[in-house]
């Protein structure tokens, strides 16, 4: 009798780890690690779109290309999708463009144009390609190490949600500065000229 209990026992623990692991499988689609989030390649727009509604004014978007380091600020937030570069770009872009609140001041970072097809494939497809995503949409070059600085700055104080890619091409990250998407800079000078 002993031994059925044991073996019964044993039995049922079995069942849970496996239950247990089974659950972790199919659970959570994200794992926060350090600020990290790593999602199934459909479940990161559902992360992004959770943080939407919450971004305003001076928080920042960036789709990075793979080699973007994580960052340790607390208000950077990365998320791993594990996607094409250009098909993230496009869904951030779609999402942004969505939510009437915000709108997108984008920086590029200023050595692309200067990196040669010989020294990094695909360096030709990559400019073409954010040419043709970005056309119309006032994207400007600035160093990378101003755009840095400037993540740096605005992590101490806001959000920064970054958004991790597979591209494989230097200097191919887009720097998404949000702005108020229902009061521009126009209707802010002649605010300010009526305080006077």
């Amino acid at each position: 009798m002993r031994k059925t209990i044991a073996v019964i026992g044993i039995a049922l623990m079995i069942a849970t780890i496996a239950a247990c692991d089974r659950e972790n499988d199919e659970g959570e689609e994200g794992i926060a690690v350090s600020h990290a989030q790593a999602v199934k390649p459909s479940a990161w727009t559902e992360t992004l779109a959770g943080y939407l509604p919450a971004l305003g004014h001076r928080n920042w978007i960036v789709v990075a290309d793979s080699a973007f380091p994580l960052q340790i600020s607390p208000g950077i937030e990365t998320i791993v999708t594990g996607e094409d570069h250009f098909a993230v770009l496009e869904k951030v872009l779609k999402a942004v463009d969505g939510a009437k609140h915000v709108r997108p001041k984008i920086w590029l970072d200023k050595e692309l144009a200067f990196v040669p097809e010989s020294l990094a494939p695909g360096a030709d497809e990559a400019r073409r390609r954010l040419d043709e995503l970005l056309k119309g949409r006032g994207a400007a070059p600035v160093l990378h190490a101003d755009l840095i600085a400037r993540l740096d700055e605005v992590g101490r104080t806001f959000k920064i949600v970054m958004v991790k890619t597979t591209l494989a091409v230097p200097y191919t990250s887009v720097f998404l500065e949000l702005d108020c998407g229902y009061w521009g800079p126009d209707a802010e000078a002649k605010m300010r000229e009526l305080i006077k």
